[in-house]
């Protein structure tokens, strides 16, 4: 990371908005405003918002959806995400709500249909890399693949303000694998809760003792003879599943959608978020709006 570069923040929207929802929907805080609608999911998102952009004091920022839940993935394999049931009744008006929020601090929504918000994401940090230092805010680990020496990750934990900050060095440090490596760790592993499978059988500690040793798939395929016979018979027969399983795992970074730096610049206008607040009937919330940030 270069000290005196600008920094971009590419939020992952429906990380934020799912696990404020969850927060609070397990004891029935649906926060339902005059209106009839239920507001937790956006509060809380505002909140995390809020909280990282004083933690992190970025220059720009972007915030990247996912646009439905048809995708190329599920084109390429029908189980894709199907095991997913669908959002809950309370949190479907939010969707809309929370991009309606984003605006009044003049952030860019940004989405593209027929992507996940990854995609977006690891498309617009390739190229804002270039040019500033880029850190990702999520709560998702199959972001950790888009490290390098210009981009770092914010990994939400617990609560609000507990981040893990993730670089290419300290993933190094606990994984014994380079970022790229993560694509082809889940090829093998599969992931649960995308629904593919990986090669039944071959875990994590597996997975990454072959890619220590032979690099990446093709390098384990080449050496398939000097595995013991039962990693070898597992990745033998499912030798397809394991292609496309890479194929699901790997994020694109060539979608067609775009966010300047001028775009992403961020200085907001306070009374029009505060008026927005007050339209959603947020209460407690201008607090997080520090008074020595830039207001246009």
């Amino acid at each position: 990371m270069k000290e005196d570069k600008s920094t971009l923040l590419l939020v992952d929207g429906m990380a934020l908005l799912f696990r404020a929802y969850f927060a609070t929907a397990v004891s029935g805080q649906f926060m339902i405003n005059s209106k009839g609608i239920p507001t937790n999911a956006v509060y809380g998102f505002v909140k995390h918002f809020l909280t990282a952009m004083s933690s992190f004091n970025p220059s720009h920022v972007a915030v990247c959806w996912d646009m439905g839940s048809k995708t190329f993935r599920t084109e390429m394999f029908d189980g894709y995400k199907s095991n997913r049931p669908e959002a809950p009744i309370e949190l479907q008006p939010q969707f809309e709500l929370v991009k309606d929020v984003v605006e009044a601090f003049d952030v860019p929504n940004i989405g593209l249909s027929g992507y996940e918000a990854d995609d977006c994401i690891g498309t617009i940090a390739r190229s804002a890399s270039k040019e500033c230092n880029v850190m990702i805010l999520t709560g998702d680990q199959d972001i950790l693949q888009l490290l390098d020496e210009q981009i770092s990750v914010v990994l939400l934990q617990k609560g609000y303000g507990n981040y893990k900050v993730h670089t290419k060095d300290t993933f190094f440090e606990e994984k014994g694998i380079t970022p790229k490596q993560m694509i082809d760790l889940k090829a093998f592993m599969g992931d649960t809760s995308d629904n593919y499978p990986g090669v039944k059988g071959i875990g994590e500690k597996t997975a990454l003792k072959l890619l220590q040793q032979y690099e990446h798939i093709e390098g384990v395929l080449a050496h398939l003879t000097e595995l013991p016979k039962g990693q070898r018979t597992k990745i033998e027969q499912d030798l397809e599943m394991l292609h496309l399983s890479r194929q699901l795992a790997e994020i694109k970074c060539d979608v067609p959608v775009t966010c300047t730096l001028e775009q992403s610049h961020y200085k907001i206008n306070r009374e029009k978020v505060l008026a927005k607040f007050t339209e959603v009937e947020f209460r407690g919330l201008h607090k997080l709006i520090q008074e020595e940030q830039q207001y246009a």
